[in-house]
């Protein structure tokens, strides 16, 4: 059986991600990290009238024929009080983030002036404009401040508040349910008995879908058997997706498959990566509901580099988010390595100060410590020699948001 192509098993699994048709208005202060379901508009203008960057005084420019001039303080404005217009050949004292008297176009900053008695010698010669926030030079009423599909990190948050909206229409949140196969599976906490090992994938993965904003349904170890996967996907028809570890080969054991099959439809994929060659994809049906289908191998870190190549972009775009992925860069080797077999490679890396890449010296799937360690992917073809000093294209690790 030929091996598909990364990039085309990519583009087959983003082309099936519909985003959640469903949305909600929530307050600001619940709304972080959310999918913003349409395009924010400002209700007004920001700054909504001209004020001062510095406290100092405020002037015409043209009043001020030569440093050292002595101009009368005509009023004193604090933020949020109203400036009277200013009077001709006068200064008023002002505060930062205070209105601007009508006439005034120039703010010095306090520590260029002098006070002397009613008045202020300004020691200086400044450009007109200086130290102002014009009426306007942010936003504009009107205009378009967040556009659907962005991500409402804290910044996004505050450019809202700032324009006074005080909730915004998101999509709703992602419902994906999770469990792994494998008799040899044992909680942490637990004895491990012989031949045993702990079940770190539930965590990887429960770490990477609470990164990506998911709600997840955690149906936990499910037992080798035919009848106990099929009733745990039947539990699970109700999320929007369904993602399990374990269970992609053809062994006696291994029942993912055809239970999928049972409940569903599925396709599986051997992909013509390293880690993760097996990907199973499709649905399972339920409630009159359908839920999405991805199985990834039972490796570590073929679960970590497939959640974070496959899965969250994938997750992404049913979310609603316009941007699904980092860019990938092209950054320096500062290593060896050899891809011997017909298999892309993502090997796990880290950048260094000399503005590089190093190599984890162990790139076996089983080394979970390696992923801990990188922050990052170098994405290598098959059949390529990379010596140091040549380019790789990198991908950033898990933590990147839209």
């Amino acid at each position: 059986m030929s091996l598909m192509p990364f990039e085309a098993a990519k583009a087959a699994l983003l082309d099936a991600a519909n985003p959640v048709a469903e949305t909600e208005t929530l307050d600001l202060a619940d709304a972080f990290g959310r999918a913003l379901a349409a395009d924010l508009v400002s209700p007004l203008t920001v700054p909504p009238f001209s004020n001062a960057a510095m406290d100092g005084f405020a002037l015409r420019a043209a009043d001020l024929p030569a440093a050292g001039t002595r101009l009368p303080v005509s009023q004193r404005v604090a933020a949020g009080a109203v400036a009277a217009p200013l009077a001709a050949g006068t200064a008023a004292r002002i505060f930062t983030g205070a209105q601007l008297p009508e006439g005034a176009d120039t703010v010095v900053m306090q520590e260029f002036c002098t006070q002397d008695g009613g008045g202020v010698v300004v020691n200086i010669l400044p450009p007109a404009g200086e130290h102002v926030r014009l009426a306007g030079s942010d936003i504009r009423a009107g205009q378009a401040i967040l556009d659907a599909g962005s991500r409402l990190s804290a910044a996004a948050l505050g450019l809202a508040a700032s324009v006074g909206i005080a909730a915004v229409p998101v999509r709703r949140r992602l419902k994906v349910a999770i469990f792994f196969t494998g008799a040899e599976l044992t909680m942490p906490g637990q004895p491990l008995a012989p031949g045993h090992i702990y079940n770190s994938n539930r965590y990887v993965m429960r770490g990477f879908l609470a990164d990506l904003g998911a709600e997840i349904i955690d149906l936990g170890i499910v037992g080798d058997t035919l009848d106990a996967t099929r009733a745990a996907l039947r539990a699970a028809a109700g999320a929007d997706l369904i993602v399990t570890s374990g269970g992609m080969s053809v062994g006696d054991e291994d029942h993912v498959t055809a239970a999928v099959k049972a409940e569903g439809q599925l396709d599986v994929w051997k992909i013509a990566v390293k880690p993760g060659k097996p990907l199973a994809f499709g649905a399972v049906r339920g409630g009159g509901r359908q839920a999405v289908f991805i199985g990834l191998p039972g490796n570590p870190v073929a679960v970590w580099c497939g959640l974070l190549t496959l899965v969250a972009p994938f997750l992404r775009r049913c979310q609603g988010y316009a941007r699904i992925e980092p860019d990938r860069q092209t950054l320096r080797a500062d290593f060896g390595y050899t891809v011997k077999g017909n298999r892309l490679e993502f090997v796990r890396v880290r950048r260094n100060a000399r503005g590089g890449l190093d190599i984890y010296p162990t790139q076996d799937s089983a080394v979970i410590s390696s992923a801990v360690w990188a922050d990052g992917l170098a994405a290598i073809p098959a059949g390529t020699t990379v010596a140091a000093g040549d380019p790789v294209v990198y991908l950033p690790g898990p933590g990147w948001q839209p």
